[in-house]
């Protein structure tokens, strides 16, 4: 809204024009979400305290975080009101990919909602159910991939290897929705198990989000996919905009999650979060770079899948000591700062690499 408002203030005010490039809207996308939250985080945490939206914790876990037992959560409505707002200031609401990534975004958010707020309100251990929980995320996932296969060219629904400038599958429309789905399904999930300590998913989502920023800004310009050996994909360039307030409200949000928290982000929004990325990824075509650089994630899912896998074949073995693996690692000794810092850090090192495949072909 306000990026239209100034380019049409362009035609009296030659001063406006910079608005209309996507680096200082991504720019500004991301001071203004950083300061929304930073803003409202106060008055979030006091509404949902007043409510009483406390973490319950498993008494089965490391002893550590039986003290944050009642920290509010649903923090995640914080992250999502921030990227929401910014993204509708300085977005180009006339581009579709805005609002498809927004669609799946909030869409995912309010299955998050619904969780939580039968949990923490209601007093249901199991929230919704597992069935309906997965049933609504595969349909919005479902719904944005359809839509972005059957609006794509052909160059939209190959997939790109990466480091190699001129290997690419293509998928067809049928393999082109599978893959999306699992993609923007499975990441939101991944990134749902990973948030368990204060600020173990946020940092990690700021950076793999800042990546794709990257690779939205290139593979929507003409001149930068050409030099780089990407497919041009026309209006993609809009979404550096929406990953860059990704960015700003995850920081803003991080103020308050960071050791020790005072609110937690929720289902809400880490399947929101997650799911976001997936979308991106896939419009960007960097599904596989998505996998590298959100390694964190697919571990933190694998051995979920592992433990819970091996549990029943082995008739209760288990792998790890605890899942997901940053429980492991908690109750092998390393205090939870430890852990936290050591995991941003890998997710630092895999997202170079992946933004190394940028050249790298």
């Amino acid at each position: 809204m306000l990026y239209k408002l100034l380019v049409a203030l362009s035609g009296e005010i030659r001063a406006f024009n910079v608005f209309g490039y996507i680096t200082l809207r991504a720019v500004l996308a991301m001071l203004t979400a950083l300061l929304i939250a930073l803003f409202c985080g106060p008055a979030v945490i006091r509404w949902l305290t007043a409510k009483k939206i406390g973490q319950a914790v498993r008494d089965d876990g490391p002893q550590t975080h039986l003290s944050k037992t009642g920290t509010p959560t649903m923090g995640g409505v914080l992250v999502l009101l921030s990227i929401a707002a910014t993204t509708l200031l300085w977005g180009d609401l006339t581009n579709r990919l805005v609002w498809i990534v927004l669609f799946v975004t909030l869409g995912f958010g309010a299955v998050g909602w619904v969780d939580d707020w039968r949990k923490v309100v209601h007093r249901d251990p199991n929230g919704l159910a597992s069935r309906w929980k997965y049933f609504w995320t595969s349909l919005i996932a479902l719904v944005a991939a359809i839509y972005l296969g059957a609006s794509g060219s052909a160059a939209q629904t190959e997939l790109i290897v990466p480091f190699f400038k001129s290997v690419a599958y293509p998928l067809g429309m049928t393999g082109f929705v599978i893959l999306s789905y699992l993609v923007i399904n499975g990441t939101s999930h991944s990134v749902n198990l990973t948030d368990g300590l204060d600020g173990l998913a946020t940092m990690p989502t700021v950076m793999v989000a800042g990546a794709l920023a990257i690779f939205a800004y290139v593979t929507g310009h003409v001149e930068f996919a050409r030099y780089l050996g990407f497919p041009y994909i026309d209006g993609v360039g809009e979404l550096a905009v929406f990953c860059c307030a990704i960015c700003g409200a995850g920081l803003g949000f991080l103020w308050f999650n960071a050791h020790p928290a005072q609110v937690f982000m929720g289902d809400v929004g880490a399947l929101a979060l997650g799911a976001a990325l997936g979308t991106v990824a896939v419009i960007v075509r960097q599904e596989i770079v998505l996998f590298v650089m959100g390694g964190l994630f697919v571990a933190e899912a694998v051995s979920v899948m592992l433990q819970v896998g091996w549990f029943k074949i082995s008739g209760g073995k288990r792998i790890f000591r605890m899942a997901p693996l940053h429980h492991h690692f908690e109750l092998g000794g390393w205090k939870e700062t430890q852990v936290v810092v050591r995991f941003w850090i890998i997710t630092l090192i895999l997202v170079l690499i992946g933004l190394s495949t940028l050249k790298l072909r």
